[in-house]
């Protein structure tokens, strides 16, 4: 016990000490600062050393290379933070070491997991009925529920994908608009659906998949289909018109999935639910914890309305392993084995905030964005390109002297970067660069956003 107990207090008395100078530490990473990493890579030695000296010379050596992602004015990825009680309840996660594979292996963690995707289910507006997976991100909730989906049409077809495999399986047909996020399209290729047999259809000058050429498109051939929509587009945050499109897609039997990596904690709020009005009727859904909810890395939730098939593409029996009929056993629900209680953070954090800090925190995040956005545009020389409608916002920055404001755009980025305030990421939006502005930590606030403006004026000046 004595090793225990002098590693976790050197590491509790580190993380702390991280946590209190978040607020002084430099949001970014410098260039320089990375050549310390070099450290890590020592040879390893023949004799071991102590764990606290393990400890005390990890966080030492890795300082240089940690992004202050879990303070108030990182606005890159859509990376959120970590509540104090997820935070803490990850911790234990670790200490207790469960396999939450089976409820006979970790009962605790098969009820928690229970009751937190209940909780979900009824903070997100989701059908009471629906099965639920905690699974590693978005990335495997898709995998999750493009399995369910592929299950679910293939045996309309009298196909057995899990027991015959995808060679000789009748073509699945999937629709979207060009505005989708990169995790789908890797899922698509995870389950063997294959890219080339997706569609790119027409969207709206907002980004919104058109109704109209979902229609044209599924009325072309009668071949099983799926349809991937967004629940906030990630530059924009746009919604596509779920009250019109899904029942469009159940017409010609399509499966509905919704990506709502970060956007689909709207419905959590009053004030935006009305975004994802009539998305209750897809048949999955697809969101992540680790950035709206503020729970530690890693953890996302898959959703799938239909249980059967949900059940039916990931569960497996072995005779050493231990089933209880009366219990939810993981591995029916979830692509991993082996796996981490990672229902514990969630479970803490919906407790600390309750429904109503949920929606406080949805909220407060979609004003500070907006705030980030007027008070750049405000700025010389600068130009918003989308005001957020909820957390996510573009801006970039004119070149005074030419109209390459492409490579200007870069540079301020960079420039605000290097003044340590605050931290923003760059993409390519209707073919200009432009700044993302992402905001979704719970620490963000009236200060930062203070401190994030007068920082980008700063590099302003600095880049004339």
């Amino acid at each position: 016990m004595d090793a225990y107990r002098s590693a976790l207090e050197t590491a509790a008395r580190l993380a702390l000490d991280y946590l209190e100078s978040l607020d002084q530490r430099p949001v970014g990473v410098r260039a320089q600062q990375l050549v310390m990493l070099e450290r890590l890579g020592s040879t390893l030695a023949d004799e071991g050393i102590s764990p606290e000296r393990v400890i005390d010379e990890l966080v030492r050596d890795a300082a240089p290379g940690i992004i202050g992602s879990a303070g108030g004015r990182f606005f890159a990825w859509v990376i959120g933070g970590a509540l104090p009680s997820a935070l803490a309840a990850d911790w234990l996660t670790v200490a207790w070491d469960q396999n939450a594979v089976l409820a006979a292996s970790a009962p605790a963690a098969a009820m928690v997991e229970e009751v937190a995707g209940g909780w979900l289910k009824q903070i997100l507006g989701l059908p009471s009925e629906a099965s639920f997976a905690f699974v590693s991100g978005c990335q495997m909730a898709h995998v999750t529920c493009l399995a369910a989906a592929r299950h679910a049409l293939l045996e309309k077809r009298g196909w057995n994908v899990e027991e015959l495999g995808m060679a000789g399986a009748p073509p699945i047909r999937i629709f979207s608009s060009d505005q989708r996020h990169g995790s789908f399209e890797r899922a698509v290729r995870l389950v063997g659906l294959g890219t080339a047999n997706v569609e790119y259809l027409a969207a709206d000058s907002n980004g919104r998949l058109i109704p109209d050429a979902l229609a044209h498109a599924l009325e072309k051939d009668t071949r099983p289909a799926i349809v991937l929509l967004q629940a906030g587009e990630i530059n924009t945050g746009v919604y596509d018109p779920f009250a019109n499109l899904i029942p469009i897609a159940r017409r010609h039997g399509a499966w509905v999935h919704v990506d709502g990596a970060f956007g689909l904690w709207a419905a959590a709020s009053p004030r935006y639910r009305h975004l994802v009005e009539g998305f209750e009727l897809a048949d999955s859904w697809a969101t992540d914890g680790h950035k709206w909810l503020n729970v530690p890395y890693d953890s996302g939730y898959a959703f799938v309305a239909h249980s059967r098939p949900h059940r039916a593409s990931m569960s497996h029996r072995a005779v050493y392993l231990t089933h209880d009929a009366a219990r939810r056993d993981q591995i029916d629900w979830n692509p991993e084995w082996s796996r981490r209680a990672r229902g514990f953070s969630t479970y803490a954090a919906l407790r600390e905030l309750g429904r109503n800090g949920v929606a406080a925190l949805i909220e407060r995040c979609c004003d500070h964005a907006r705030a980030i956005v007027d008070g750049i545009g405000q700025l010389p020389r600068t130009e918003v390109l989308w005001r957020p409608s909820i957390n996510q916002g573009l801006v970039r920055f004119l070149d005074p002297h030419s109209a390459d404001h492409d490579h200007r755009t870069d540079d301020v980025i960079a420039a605000i970067a290097a003044t340590g305030e605050a931290f923003f990421t760059a993409t390519t939006w209707r073919g200009m660069r432009a700044m993302r502005v992402s905001v979704c930590n719970w620490q963000t606030s009236d200060e930062d956003v203070r401190r994030t403006v007068s920082a980008v004026a700063m590099a302003l000046r600095e880049t004339k």
